[in-house]
């Protein structure tokens, strides 16, 4: 029994949990390392959901920060039912982070009935070669969740971000508790969409995950002295916070030690 004891101590303790967090600026992946993240998803135009960070960008990214960046491919906002001109760009992105060192890609495209466009994911993710490939949120805009599912491993994806198909994680536990269920270690179902240190918890609980993805971000006020009123613009900025990053990993932390 002591044996046994031992045994379940050890495979607990090896147990590994990741968080990550988007960055839209340099400021942000600093912030990520700083406070403990383990993954960076490197995103521009916040408001239009993320789409691909320009290869500067990229580049300077992958040297602000030691931890893993991951580039979302994503051309525009919207759906993400692609045109051919939009899958080349895509591809082209890919190599630009192959070319700047980035550890992953994101990645998802569907058909235009709500099912995996599985030969062009498939095609992406031979070209990423070594990167890994996480298959984002279009997962959550799919008909058929388990069926999508089994093809996105079959793909050679290795995380899904996902929402359970509903505008929050929280929102769509039970479903993502059967994804956890389903994958069965064969590929990380990552809760994403409105996590947050109070709830992060409660969604390692409640679905079984053991990887995480937050937004975790606040405004900047602009610094220029001068504004053009007339504008009647507010020119805040999307960065991360830092202090929120903090709480979410400790959180984690705290979860899984508190398991052994």
């Amino acid at each position: 029994m002591k044996r046994l004891l031992f045994l379940v101590k050890v495979i607990l303790t090896d147990m590994k949990f990741e968080l990550e967090v988007i960055a839209f600026d340099i400021l942000s992946c600093q912030l990520a390392a700083e406070n403990g993240a383990d993954r960076i998803e490197l995103c521009a135009n916040p408001h239009e959901g993320g789409t691909t960070p320009s290869y500067g960008m990229m580049k300077a990214a992958r040297k602000s920060t030691h931890i893993q960046v991951f580039p979302i491919i994503r051309p525009r906002g919207g759906d993400f039912l692609y045109t051919q001109e939009e899958f080349e760009t895509m591809k082209e992105d890919i190599k630009c982070a192959q070319d700047n060192g980035c550890e992953g890609v994101v990645i998802g495209i569907l058909k235009n009935d709500g099912s995996v466009d599985v030969e062009k994911c498939q095609e992406l993710v031979a070209l990423a070669g070594k990167m890994e490939v996480t298959f984002h949120r279009a997962f959550d805009r799919v008909k058929e969740p388990l069926i999508s599912l089994e093809q996105i491993i079959a793909i050679g994806c290795k995380r899904i971000l996902s929402s359970g198909l509903k505008p929050t994680a929280i929102e769509g536990i039970t479903l993502l508790k059967t994804l956890v269920s389903q994958a069965n270690g064969r590929i990380k179902i990552m809760p994403g969409s409105g996590v947050r240190a109070e709830n992060i918890i409660q969604l390692a609980k409640d679905t079984g995950a053991t990887c995480f993805h937050s937004s975790a971000r606040k405004t900047l006020e602009s610094q220029m002295q001068y504004l053009n009123n007339d504008m009647k613009e507010n020119l805040v900025q999307v960065s991360l916070d830092g202090t929120e990053v903090k709480h979410l990993k400790n959180n984690l932390v705290t979860h899984f030690h508190s398991t052994l």
